[in-house]
């Protein structure tokens, strides 16, 4: 079977330290000498932590500014995703570039700080809860917010099949949800892309492959690590895209060039070709370069045989055997 599935979610770091308000005795927090001094750093006003806590730390960085919220507001997109534990989410920017920790505010107040992004926007007390003593909030609204705020269709694509994965969210679930947001900023681009959702990929790579499948090369929606068995039920692979006429898609990492791992992916491929099934890969960079992943693709879907299905030697028929054996492995979705 397939080796490569991404982990969508990590236990958070157990590592992390709460923002501390001054303490005039110096018991529950730093005194304002102290604060003042080279043993404290400062995480927003009136709000300290040791000055050797790592502030780059993605975690650490929600947390210390999720501190600030109290009796109005929330953590949001990214931030509250990552949280909640969809670890896809990091927070940064391209040339790793740490983004600010979006929060969203409704009627309530809080001081302007580069560190943090504001938004006014309503925000219903059933839109947020404390999770792990931060206030976020709830998953839909925050991946609702997170599609929104880059604008671009294939990263919102990613972005919503990266929650589904990290199970914070269903694909019909946030398409109930956006469906509820008439007349909200960037509502027209959410509905788009939650149209689309639903992929079923594992890695934000997959995601874009199936799009270039789908948008570029214009060919039909594809199933996404659905298991391929031969007709004695033996388990071929799970491909990262498959076309019931009978073409596979892999998307290839930098971890796939190892020896072990290369060798996987070659008897893998061998015994979908030996049951009549055509595989295509994309690698690295290729995704840059759409005219040749488009190629490829089109070339593989043409070599297809086109055999009815009494003439097939594979099925997408799962045997008695698959649904407790995939229980065991973490597969209970596919």
């Amino acid at each position: 079977m397939d080796e490569h599935r991404w982990s969508p979610r990590t236990p958070r770091a157990t590592d992390l330290v709460r923002p501390l308000r001054v303490d005039v005795r110096g018991v529950s927090g730093p005194t304002k000498s102290q604060a003042r001094g080279p043993r404290w750093r400062q995480t927003s006003a009136g709000m300290y932590v040791p000055a050797d806590t790592d502030g780059s730390h993605v975690e650490q960085r929600i947390l210390e500014q999720g501190s600030r919220i109290r009796m109005h507001g929330a953590v949001t997109g990214w931030a509250a995703l990552r949280w909640r534990g969809a670890t896809f989410f990091d927070g940064t920017a391209a040339a790793d570039e740490l983004l600010p920790v979006p929060v969203v505010v409704g009627h309530g107040l809080l001081r302007p700080d580069p560190r943090i992004s504001i938004s006014w926007e309503q925000l219903p007390p059933g839109e947020r809860e404390l999770v792990d003593g931060v206030w976020t909030a709830v998953a839909e609204r925050a991946l609702f917010d997170e599609v929104r705020r880059h604008r671009i269709l294939r990263q919102a694509v990613v972005d919503i099949e990266m929650a589904i994965a990290a199970r914070e969210v269903s694909a019909g679930g946030f398409r109930a949800y956006v469906a509820s947001r008439n007349a909200w900023t960037g509502v027209g681009l959410a509905r788009d892309v939650a149209a689309v959702a639903g992929l079923g990929c594992w890695s934000p790579q997959e995601v874009r492959m199936v799009l270039a499948w789908m948008w570029d090369a214009d060919l039909p929606r594809p199933l996404c690590n659905t298991p391929v068995f031969d007709l004695d039920g033996n388990l071929l692979a799970i491909p990262d895209l498959f076309d019931e006429i009978g073409c596979a898609g892999e998307y290839q990492g930098a971890d796939h060039k190892d020896g072990q791992r290369h060798r996987q992916d070659v008897a893998r491929h061998e015994r979908l070709r030996t049951a009549g099934i055509e595989v295509f890969e994309v690698v690295g960079g290729d995704l840059l370069d759409t005219d040749l992943v488009v190629a490829r693709m089109r070339a593989a879907r043409e070599r297809c045989l086109l055999l009815p299905p009494d003439r097939r030697r594979w099925t997408l028929e799962r045997p008695a055997w698959w649904e407790p054996w995939a229980r065991t492995r973490g597969l209970e979705s596919v």
